[in-house]
């Protein structure tokens, strides 16, 4: 059976590459939507975009039920770390009560709804972590991130849940930076950098992450996957590479630990994923760090 794809944030970072993924796989149909105007309508002018804001319930349900999606892959999110500490308000909204609605929505109209969380849910203590290992945020966005995924799994009908981490690589018109082009930018600028050595991630790169959203479709997943890439490594070691793969300064580095930064959310030291789950189960195979930064330098 054909499949039908609706995608939330479509303008995103994740939003836009599975739309540039999906949109000619002939399996599947996409509606990609988002709030404001389609970023994507000269880059994909077939692309079939309708305007959704996700934290209004009546919209949710009139465009659910007028495309009828088999799935929704829930993209739309609030992620600056510190922006939802300050804006608790805000950062329920679109994180918590918008999930609620979209769980609603995909519960009367009977779509697979795929929901993207964070490895931020967990305190760090003890990464890299597995599906079934306890949450503990330690930040507002974790928090949030943490009710999201509670209600996605009360709800009756067909769900996963895929938690990632770092995510990084290049989108059209997209305002936020990344690890790779924040390093290479400053390194090409001769700045001084500081960058901490002692929190541990298993960064994803964007292109990987969008697969391992379509394998959770074709595969029609039930249940919690870890996507991510494969490797820990610190900020410091991610930055050392980018400065190797572009041959850039690399005294330009600074290696701190986190004190040195005053933030206002807290961030978990040690998290990381096993993500030995999703590549039995779905046949995910993320790229190293070092392949991502030569995609991001193909892209750029």
């Amino acid at each position: 059976m054909r499949k039908k794809i609706l995608i939330t944030g479509s303008n995103g970072l994740l939003g836009q590459k599975l739309a540039r993924l999906l949109v000619h796989n002939a399996e599947v149909e996409i509606v990609a939507s988002s709030r404001g105007k389609n970023k994507l309508s000269q880059l994909m002018p077939e692309l079939h975009f309708v305007s959704l804001d996700v934290t209004n319930e009546q919209q949710v349900d009139q465009v659910i039920q007028s495309e009828k999606p088999t799935h929704v892959i829930h993209t739309a999110a609030m992620t600056n770390v510190d922006e939802c500490e300050l804006n608790p308000e805000a950062c329920w909204q679109l994180n918590v009560s918008a999930v609620q609605h979209l769980v609603n929505a995909c519960g009367k109209n009977n779509c697979h709804f795929i929901h993207l969380s964070t490895d931020f849910i967990f305190d760090g203590a003890a990464g890299p972590y597995r599906e079934t290992d306890k949450p503990n945020p330690v930040s507002y966005y974790g928090k949030s991130k943490l009710a999201a995924e509670e209600l996605v799994q009360r709800s009756s009908g067909n769900w996963a849940i895929l938690r990632t981490v770092l995510v990084y690589g290049v989108a059209h018109d997209y305002g936020r930076t990344n690890i790779v082009l924040w390093v290479k930018n400053s390194l090409e600028g001769k700045k001084t950098i500081q960058v901490v050595s002692d929190q541990f991630r298993t960064p994803t790169l964007v292109e990987d992450l969008a697969v391992g959203c379509w394998l959770a479709v074709a595969h029609n997943a039930q249940g919690i996957y870890h996507i991510s890439g494969k490797e820990g490594l610190t900020p410091y070691e991610m930055a050392l590479q980018v400065a190797d793969y572009f041959q850039l300064d690399k005294t330009y580095i600074k290696k701190v630990d986190a004190s040195t930064f005053t933030q206002p959310a807290k961030r978990p030291p040690r998290t990381g994923f096993d993500i030995s789950k999703a590549e039995k189960d779905l046949g995910f195979t993320p790229h190293t760090f070092q392949e991502g930064i030569a995609v991001i330098a193909a892209q750029i």
